[in-house]
């Protein structure tokens, strides 16, 4: 009978990374194996405690924090964000996705926090990553696989991305990544202090994740893994040890994929939005937030046009929501995303089932690894 420990063994035995930690719930029943070591070097062996960079991740707990402050009133899902972005005050869009960056017009209408949160901003990735406006984002602001230490501070960050122009017209197209990012600097300005105080306050406290944040304290190093990818043969290469990027604070707290987390840290997270927004007795958001977090908010032209989205996937808040079974762990209604760095968070509100993967190894494109397959696989048959 095959076990979750068997099935990330497999893939450790290959050496295609050299650790694994998957959680799969449902209920009050939870199943956790931790397989391999931190690193290749066998250093410590894996634990259910180890700290990984969740990557993407990151965006679910972004768009949380974001539907706190409006909770809170601070700001609404249709409120033009200029009055705390003053840089998006004047936005202008390329005449055409393939023309010169100063070939322009002016955006028909204002950016809107519920622009940012669906990804239609006009900012962020689409299929081709070399047309000339996007390869920006990539030059100018560092966007793609995670770099803390190399991301300017927010101001800057922003004042360079105001002389970027939008892809598309704010509104019209999904496209990745990019808002998260905008989001992390907006939560920080509406709230009046850095985004990596406001998380920990609102969310990582409360839900007593203790080991998520945007660095890695000097006495939990030894709990914290290698992180690899494909090196010139194609076998695994080390990208960041433990002592590397996450090791001191960054300038740039990112909003997209910036935090380290546990398996046990993301499922706290991940309970509280199955119990619409409650976690132990206290709220943390309401039940409406958490559904618009939850819900597909694209149309069908929009899904389709994105290559980046598995089929029969649409967008939340922060994550992504199946929206047709196209294989057994495609659950209508599941929520959630993975990260480039190896991990995947889901959560399927209608069973209260939770699926969590941390590994060590760089994904390559949207295409999920085997290992990832693997995983929902068995999932799926829990």
């Amino acid at each position: 009978m095959t076990t979750l420990h068997n099935t990330l063994e497999k893939h450790v035995a290959d050496g295609s990374m050299p650790g694994a930690v998957g959680l799969v719930a449902l209920d009050d029943r939870v199943e956790v194996a931790a397989v391999g070591s931190t690193d290749f070097g066998g250093t410590s062996p894996m634990a259910r405690d180890s700290i990984f960079r969740i990557a993407s991740m990151t965006k679910p707990v972004t768009a949380a924090a974001v539907m706190m402050l409006v909770d809170d009133g601070l700001i609404a899902l249709d409120d033009p964000v200029a009055p705390w972005l003053p840089e998006l005050t004047s936005p202008t869009v390329v005449r055409t996705p393939v023309g010169p960056v100063d070939d322009v017009i002016p955006a028909v209408r204002a950016i809107t926090l519920a622009d940012l949160l669906t990804f239609r901003a006009g900012y962020g990735f689409p299929s081709d990553f070399s047309l000339p406006a996007v390869a920006l984002l990539f030059s100018e602001l560092m966007q793609g696989a995670p770099q803390p230490q190399h991301v300017a501070a927010p101001d800057a960050w922003m004042a360079t991305l105001s002389r970027i122009p939008l892809l598309h017209q704010p509104g019209d197209v999904w496209l990745y990544n990019t808002c998260s990012d905008i989001l992390g600097v907006l939560i920080a300005r509406v709230a009046g202090r850095p985004l990596s105080e406001f998380l920990a306050e609102r969310l990582f406290e409360p839900l007593s994740m203790t080991d998520t944040g945007f660095e890695v304290p000097a006495g939990k190093l030894d709990r914290f893994t290698g992180y690899y990818g494909a090196g010139p043969t194609g076998g695994p290469e080390l990208v960041d040890a433990p002592d590397g990027q996450w090791s001191s604070p960054p300038a740039f707290p990112s909003g997209a994929g910036g935090l380290v987390s546990t398996a046990d840290d993301w499922y706290a997270f991940a309970r509280m939005l199955l119990a619409e927004g409650t976690f132990d007795g206290h709220r943390l958001l309401s039940p409406a937030s958490v559904r618009r977090m939850t819900t597909d908010h694209l149309t069908a032209a929009q899904r389709a046009a994105s290559t980046l989205f598995l089929e029969g996937q649409g967008w939340g808040f922060g994550g992504s929501v199946d929206v047709a079974e196209t294989d057994p762990w495609n659950v209508p209604g599941r929520y959630g995303w993975v990260g480039g760095t190896g991990t995947a968070g889901h959560l399927v509100p209608s069973t209260g089932a939770v699926t969590i993967l941390l590994s060590q190894r760089a994904m390559t494109g949207p295409t999920p690894p085997p290992l990832m397959r693997d995983f929902w696989r068995y999932a799926a048959g829990v």
